[in-house]
């Protein structure tokens, strides 16, 4: 049995889906906060229990008879409660006698405790002490945060801007991502494996081009001279630093298939229809 914590968000319902053309549906468990919020799982015949990470007396009872546990990080931002809620998802693992860890980890966990790795850095840490035989996927920045329909925009002004220097992404798409989780808890040659998954390096100046290509309409990158507000900006500040310029080969080693190219994603976005406009406010 493979038990998906934290399954009733995006990344754990795109392993589930995985899961679910890979193995049948009753050797599925989806661990979630709220079991009501995933009835949609349970009609397809995935089991659901309750699995909070604040209630360790709860995930002992989720994690029960799991011969894979897929570990999905909380959600929660601060470093050490969320490193806290981990070690209590591995006490409750090991308690409960599950077989084997994946953990979703973080890009550069291994070596850098502080700032956005401090939580995996102490969750990686946490698993090695306890014993249990473990996987970890150590996922980069997902590309959505980059590549999404805001890109038709773009096409319609004739102007793509940002503030990454020319800089190289090497993003991967959330549904790669939970494809690679599925292989690995379902075949038997990851174990004690810590992978540092990367997507093909792309730049905004490529990306321009493919706009350009891809939609018929001439798409020029333009380097923006003032910081993007919120995220974006510190996302766009990371880039410029060359901070998501690593690249491996593991992501296309465990898919077994190369990942999207930049071509297929801009594809993608702008055949897909486009979200449709919004009502009136209501009175």
């Amino acid at each position: 049995m493979i038990v998906v914590s934290a399954a009733s968000g995006a990344f754990g319902r795109l392993v589930i889906d995985q899961l679910l053309t890979r193995c049948p549906a009753d050797h599925i468990v989806a661990a979630v906060r709220n079991p009501k919020g995933v009835a949609d799982l349970a009609a397809r015949g995935v089991g659901v229990r309750l699995g909070d990470y604040d209630d360790p007396a709860a995930l002992r009872t989720a994690f029960k008879g799991a011969e894979r546990l897929m570990l999905i990080s909380s959600p929660e931002l601060d470093p050490s409660r969320r490193a806290d809620q981990h070690k209590a998802a591995i006490d409750a693992a090991r308690t409960a006698g599950v077989g084997a860890i994946t953990y979703t980890s973080f890009l550069g966990a291994d070596t850098q405790a502080h700032g956005v790795t401090a939580a995996h850095h102490a969750t990686e840490r946490t698993l090695f002490a306890s014993g249990l035989p473990h996987t970890l996927l150590r996922h980069p920045y997902y590309s959505e945060a980059f590549l999404n329909a805001g890109l038709r925009a773009a096409v319609t002004s004739g102007e793509l801007a940002s503030g990454t220097g020319g800089r190289g992404i090497n993003t991967a798409f959330r549904s790669e991502l939970a494809e690679a989780a599925a292989r690995v808890l379902t075949e038997n040659c990851h174990l004690g494996r810590a992978y540092d998954f990367t997507g093909n390096l792309w730049t905004y100046t490529q990306l321009a081009h493919a706009l350009s290509r891809i939609s018929g309409k001439p798409v020029v990158h333009r380097d923006r001279h003032g910081r993007a507000p919120g995220a974006q900006g510190w996302l766009e500040d990371q880039v410029r630093a060359g901070a998501l310029e690593r690249q491996t080969d593991d992501l296309q080693h465990v898919l077994g298939h190369p990942a999207a190219t930049l071509e297929q994603a801009v594809t993608e976005i702008l055949t897909q229809p486009a979200p449709p406009a919004a009502g009136p406010a209501p009175e």
